[in-house]
């Protein structure tokens, strides 16, 4: 899987084939994050085939929707737990990130996990991913966001000049 822009969230729901000694057969429902609906349903029958004995060949995908954000401008708190193989072997982890959206929040977690893992795409599993409350977060990056008080100085701030083209002076970029 390629993780090129932006992922989205889908909700694909898929079954085994009924066959004369099985007619019903149960449904299964998957939260797959792809940049597409092709991959996603790609993704599911690798996940499914490592959870069930079945295969693409022997079932068929009832569904596969994109699943929109239901509050998408309020600023959250997310938390993820994926497991990636790495050279040395498969690892569990947990990660948290702020964001607007869920999409959002594993985009991060994708590039992140790129740039400090050299994780490529394919071998990152995501758990579960949730909202997480500010009294819960426990990563320094997520916490330090919670000031009520916070404030973001701008030290080196350059006015406009006023005259014409030409300056003669250098500018002030220092203000107290």
């Amino acid at each position: 899987m390629k993780a090129k822009g932006t992922l989205k969230e889908f909700c694909v729901i898929g079954r085994k084939l009924p066959t004369e000694t099985e007619p019903v057969t149960p449904l299964y429902r998957m939260r797959i994050f792809a940049t597409d609906p092709v991959v996603a349903r790609s993704r599911f029958w690798y996940f499914l085939r490592q959870l069930r004995k079945f295969k693409k060949t022997t079932g068929e995908i009832v569904s596969c929707e994109e699943v929109k954000e239901k509050h998408p401008l309020k600023v959250k708190n997310f938390g993820v737990w994926l497991r990636y193989n790495s050279r040395s072997g498969t690892h569990n982890m947990y990660r948290e990130y702020r964001d607007m959206t869920t999409n959002g929040a594993i985009t991060q977690c994708y590039r992140d996990m790129g740039a400090r893992h050299r994780a490529r795409a394919h071998s990152i599993q995501i758990i579960r991913c949730e909202t997480v409350a500010a009294s819960k977060c426990r990563r320094p990056l997520v916490t330090q966001m919670h000031d009520s008080k916070i404030k973001f100085p701008l030290p080196n701030r350059v006015q406009k000049p006023t005259g014409g083209l030409v300056q003669a002076n250098r500018p002030t970029t220092y203000f107290c």
